[in-house]
């Protein structure tokens, strides 16, 4: 393993350590949030959670139902904090047109990732319970209830940084999709060794 990659990995297992304690804090800032309220953020996740049970029991399947998830993730979801937060240390050093680049290849593989993990809930149905503020952000509880399954805790951390209100991770049965999609994001990395270019180019081909 050359010298650049266990910088690359210690630095990103040491940033996603951080995330796991308080998801990108350091993107949001430490104030809390200014305009976002307790109610808001509950009522985002509300109109979240009612556009994934329209879709999950609409009958559709396999492309078209991922096609509606991905409308959702897009309508609801703060790609540009999900898409920094992802690529960690390396977003600091590419350049302006790198940023942009990868956020425009990212966002369409990161809805497609959700929609999938959203398909799981086919069937079934989720219920908002609870909204709490956590420093520069808000912490909303629902619980999953499948078919066959015991029920169990989907969380939706929001925010209002960007200038609307968005959830910027989801944490199922505390798997937390930032951090599990920023090591498959790192790994991507790795086998293009390090090249950025090379990794946003594999990252459009994803599915």
């Amino acid at each position: 393993m050359s010298s650049n990659l266990l910088r690359r990995t210690f630095l990103r297992q040491f940033a996603g350590s951080a995330l796991a304690a308080a998801p990108v804090l350091g993107l949001l800032g430490a104030r809390p949030a200014q305009a976002l309220d307790t109610r808001q953020a509950s009522d985002l996740v509300g109109r979240v959670v009612s556009e994934i049970d329209r879709a999950i029991n609409s009958g559709k399947t396999g492309p078209a139902l991922y096609r509606e998830f991905e409308k959702i993730f897009q309508r609801y979801a703060d790609v540009n904090i999900i898409a920094q937060s992802v690529l960690g240390v390396e977003w600091r050093s590419a350049s302006n047109a790198q940023r942009r680049a990868y956020t425009e290849a990212f966002a369409p593989y990161i809805a497609r990732k959700y929609g999938r993990r959203f398909q799981e809930f086919v069937g079934g149905r989720i219920e908002v319970e609870s909204a709490r503020p956590v420093r520069s952000f808000f912490e909303v509880k629902g619980t999953a209830f499948l078919r066959g399954e015991s029920p169990f805790e989907v969380i939706f951390l929001v925010s209002d940084r960007s200038g609307q209100d968005r959830f910027f991770n989801i944490i199922i049965e505390g798997v937390n999709l930032a951090i599990t999609e920023r090591a498959e994001i790192g790994a991507l990395l790795d086998r293009n060794g390090g090249d950025l270019d090379r990794m946003i180019s594999d990252l459009r081909t994803l599915q």
